[in-house]
């Protein structure tokens, strides 16, 4: 009889020991309802359908509350559930005079989205906790199913708080936002529709920061034929923060 090689052995043994393992496995550990649906254990649905509800769902609220839903679909909340603020709703659906949802009163609640963070976008309505309307809970003041400013805000630093504390601490601090951007009064209250413009051409920074302008001495001036070339100026300096080197900007 011929004999295998003693390498073709030592390969076998460990391919019979792991098939082995696998056939045990699954005899032993392997849920028996495995399988039987799809590639997961099908009892898990059982008792996935015998707990409790405790979500409905926003058709739910829009089922009897259809002004305020109608309301948010067409506000800045509208990818916002009803439950994220109000809780579960399946105990004031079983029971709508009983158990009614609470309203978010804390003034923890709402900061989670909008409190002041520089890696949110710019635009987005932040604030700072302890200097906005202290003690005050936020739905005292905005409606939370369509959140406008209760009126247009007097700032700009009420909405763009990364750049008002960025430019707070610059040589461009007394400048005013409107002398750079042609701001419509309707951006207050309505922002993404209405978007103020920013400079477009090299001439607008030279105006203070030419040899020949007409401003304070102590500004820094550039040579607008040579300085930056066909660049416009904000491609190279951030004009919140326009740090100056020897007298000239850069």
């Amino acid at each position: 009889m011929k004999r295998f090689p003693n390498q073709i052995i030592r390969l076998i043994i460990p391919f019979v020991i792991i098939i082995a393992g696998l056939l045990i496995a699954k005899k032993f550990l392997v849920p028996a309802s495995f399988g039987k649906l799809g590639h997961f254990r099908a009892d898990a649905l059982g008792e996935a359908m015998s707990k409790p509800i405790h979500y409905v769902g926003q058709q739910a609220c829009a089922d009897c509350h259809d002004e305020i839903v109608k309301k948010k679909a067409a506000s800045y909340h509208k990818g916002v559930a009803c439950e994220v603020c109000h809780g579960p709703g399946s105990a004031h659906v079983d029971s709508p005079t009983e158990n009614k949802p609470p309203a978010p009163r804390d003034r923890g609640f709402c900061p989670v989205c909008h409190s002041y963070n520089p890696s949110r976008p710019t635009g987005f309505p932040q604030i700072v906790t302890v200097t906005h309307n202290p003690g005050k809970a936020c739905i005292s003041c905005h409606n939370a199913h369509d959140p406008v400013p209760p009126h247009a805000p007097e700032q700009c630093g009420a909405c763009h708080g990364d750049i008002a504390r960025t430019k707070m601490a610059s040589p461009h601090v007394d400048v005013p936002c409107t002398v750079c951007h042609e701001t419509p009064t309707e951006h207050r209250m309505n922002p993404r529709m209405y978007v103020p413009t920013i400079p477009a051409n090299r001439e607008f920074c030279g105006k203070c920061h030419a040899k020949d302008a007409q401003s304070a001495k102590e500004i820094p001036r550039i040579d607008m034929g040579t300085h930056g070339e066909r660049y416009v100026c904000w491609e190279c300096h951030y004009p919140h923060l326009p740090q100056v080197y020897n007298g000239a900007a850069k």
